[in-house]
């Protein structure tokens, strides 16, 4: 019988235990995705995330960028609505294109808009040509305070199309639109968004015009769980102020995941 104070544990049993805990750990890491840092997110990311413009080859330029979209299918773009003009006549000398790549030479590709969503600010778009990798859409609970990156083409019309990366947390989950101090303040936007308010995320970091449409995905793993709006949510939610802040709004991924199970 072994002494008092002695606690059985032979050399084989010793690492017996090291082999079930060496065996658990290759378990978990078989189970789990591997997560990365930011700068081989952003180099798994870039591949799925595209310019979107028009493109008239009697006009100069041809091609004009827009602002920014993501592949959520081999062959299809989410972005924002006002991206792509609903005015725009497939009978028109100019179409919509989505610019894959980057620098003075992108591959252009012909674009349909499939569907919108005009509440949300969002639309689909269906391209030609090769497959394109799609990126992952979350369904985790975004909370306050969390940090995420975003990646587009800020001011792409005058910065060209290099996608850019900013990384911010989320500042506030916060309504599209708030009551005004008087019925002057409010604009037909702000009325409509009022009947039927819904929330955005708040960010602490700054998108410029073409950011519109940008992916905001986790930092370590590149889910998406919210689509850039630069124009649309300050229309309803800042109609009151002369100059527009340079706070940054998103609209969460789920109103995008609604769009795709109703598209054709």
């Amino acid at each position: 019988m072994p002494s008092r104070g002695h606690t059985g544990l032979t050399p084989m049993r010793i690492w017996g235990k090291i082999g079930r805990i060496m065996g658990m750990a290759l378990l978990c890491v078989m189970s789990f995705p591997c997560w990365a840092g930011l700068p081989e997110t952003i180099a798994n990311m870039k591949p799925s995330i595209v310019g979107v413009g028009t493109y008239n080859r009697l006009a100069t330029p041809r091609a004009q960028l827009h602002g920014t979209g993501f592949v959520v299918g081999p062959h299809l773009i989410a972005t924002n609505a006002h991206v792509v003009d609903p005015n725009l006549s497939p009978s028109q000398k100019t179409s919509f294109v989505i610019f894959v790549g980057k620098g003075r030479q992108p591959e252009v590709r012909q674009a349909t808009v499939i569907a919108r969503d005009p509440r949300h600010d969002l639309a689909l778009l269906r391209v030609t040509g090769n497959a394109l990798p799609p990126v992952t859409l979350s369904t985790r609970t975004v909370r306050e305070g969390e940090m995420y990156s975003f990646t587009g083409f800020p001011i792409g019309a005058i910065l060209g199309l290099h996608p850019a990366t900013h990384q911010g947390i989320v500042a506030s989950i916060t309504p599209i639109a708030i009551p005004a101090r008087n019925a002057k303040e409010l604009s037909i936007q702000q009325l409509k968004q009022l009947k039927r308010p819904y929330n955005v995320y708040q960010f602490d970091a700054t998108a410029y015009p073409g950011n519109s449409g940008s992916p905001v995905y986790h930092p370590d793993t590149g889910e998406v769980i919210a689509v850039i709006n630069k124009v649309f949510v300050k229309a309803s939610r800042e109609s009151a102020l002369t100059d527009p802040s340079a706070i940054t709004y998103a609209i969460p991924i789920k109103h995008l995941i609604t769009l795709m199970k109703q598209s054709p």
